[in-house]
C-alpha cells in the first residue's frame, strides 16, 4: 500500500481513533493484514486486537478450509464510520452513568427538596439550628448561576472567634457571587478581614448603611431567610419561584442603591429641591400645599413630581414615599 494511502488514512482517523489503536491500524492497513492467529504477537496483544474489532477497525476474514482466517483492517472510510459509531455507543453509556450519578447525589442528599424543589413543600420552617448551618451550606453548593447574599454580621458569638474559620468555598469562576454588606460589617477588623476573604476570592461586595435582614439566594431556585436577627434558631427555607423571583428582584433594587465596597456614597439622582418636595410629599401634602411651603408656582412643583415618579418607577403618590424609603432616600 502507498504512503499516500496511510497518511490519507491518518488524517481521516486521526483525533478520532486513539493513539493506542491508530498505530495498529495502520500497520495492519499497510501490511494487508495478518493470519489471525499472529495477530496478537505482530500489533501488540490481545487486548488490541479486540478494540480493533469492537471499534470496526479491523475485521476477521475467513479464506476457506485450507488457508488460515486473516485480520484484515477495514477500509478508511468504513473504519472512520465504525469508529464514529462506537464513540457514540461510549457518549450514550457515558450519559446514562451521569443521569445516574446524578440521580443517586439526590437520593444521598441531606436536603433532596432543595434540589428536587418538590411542590408540596415550596416554604419550609427550619427550627433546628445544626439543619439550619447544613441547609445554609447545601445552597451553596446547588448554585449553579448566582449566589446572592445578604449580610448585616448578626451573630450569636463574637465576631472575632470568627476570624479564624476557613472562607466559604469559591465557585473558580462558574458562578457569580455578589453580597451586600451593612456598612458597620466594614467598621469592624474582623468583619473586614472576613469580607477581604470572600472578595479575595471572587465575590463582588457592596455596601449600604442599613440592611434589615441576613438572605441568602442560589440561583431563582432557592432562598433562605432568617425568623430572627441572627437566623440560628429559625430561618424559612423558600422553594416558590414566586416568592423567590421576588426576592431575586429585592436584591436587585438594594444592589443598584448599594456602592462598591471601598467607594464613595451613592449618587443622588435628586435635586435638592426634588429631595424638599420628596418629603412634602411622604407626609401626605398636596401639590398645592408644597407649592405654598417652597413658595413655587404650582407647574414647577408638577414638573419636579414627574421626575421623582421617573426615579422611583411609579406613578402613585403614596407609593413614592414607601419607593423612596426603600431606597434609603428618606432615612
Amino acid at each position: 500500500m502507498s504512503a499516500e494511502v496511510e497518511q490519507a488514512a491518518t488524517r481521516l482517523l486521526q483525533g478520532i481513533v486513539a493513539d493506542e489503536l491508530l498505530v495498529p491500524y495502520i500497520q495492519l492497513l499497510a501490511s494487508a493484514g495478518c493470519p489471525a492467529s499472529e495477530a496478537a504477537d505482530v500489533l501488540g496483544g490481545p487486548g488490541i486486537v479486540e478494540a480493533l474489532k469492537e471499534t470496526g477497525l479491523a475485521y476477521v476474514m475467513p479464506l476457506g478450509v485450507a488457508v488460515a482466517p486473516r485480520l484484515v483492517a477495514t477500509a478508511p472510510d468504513l473504519a472512520l464510520q465504525g469508529a464514529l459509531a462506537a464513540l457514540s455507543r461510549k457518549l450514550v453509556a457515558d450519559q446514562q452513568r451521569l443521569l445516574d450519578g446524578q440521580r443517586r447525589m439526590v437520593e444521598m442528599h441531606p436536603f433532596p427538596g432543595v434540589m428536587e424543589g418538590q411542590a408540596d413543600q415550596m416554604v419550609r420552617i427550619l427550627t433546628d439550628r445544626t439543619e439550619i448551618t447544613d441547609t445554609s451550606r447545601s445552597l451553596l453548593g446547588t448554585a449553579r448561576r448566582h449566589w446572592l447574599t445578604l449580610e448585616n454580621f448578626a451573630m450569636e458569638r463574637p465576631l472575632e472567634e470568627l476570624a479564624g474559620m476557613p472562607p466559604l468555598p469559591t465557585f473558580e469562576g462558574d458562578v457569580a457571587s455578589r453580597t451586600i454588606y451593612q456598612a458597620s460589617c466594614t467598621e469592624h477588623p474582623v468583619g473586614i478581614k472576613i469580607i477581604e476573604m470572600h472578595t479575595g476570592a471572587g465575590e463582588q461586595a457592596r455596601v449600604l448603611p442599613r440592611i434589615g435582614m441576613k438572605m441568602k439566594l442560589a440561583d431563582e431556585a432557592v432562598a433562605l431567610l432568617p425568623l430572627t436577627p441572627t437566623g440560628l434558631s429559625g430561618a424559612l427555607l423558600i422553594k416558590s419561584p414566586v416568592i423567590v423571583a421576588g426576592l431575586r428582584e429585592y436584591f436587585e433594587l438594594l444592589w443598584q442603591r448599594a456602592v462598591p465596597l471601598g467607594g464613595g456614597e451613592a449618587e443622588m439622582p435628586l435635586k435638592p429641591v426634588q429631595m424638599q418636595i420628596l418629603r412634602l410629599l411622604a407626609q401626605g401634602m398636596t401639590d398645592e400645599g408644597i407649592s405654598r411651603r417652597i413658595g413655587r408656582k404650582p407647574g414647577s412643583v408638577g414638573r419636579h413630581i414627574g421626575q421623582i415618579s421617573r426615579h422611583l418607577g411609579t406613578t402613585s403618590r403614596i407609593a413614592m414615599g414607601a419607593a423612596a424609603a426603600r431606597r434609603g432616600w428618606l432615612d
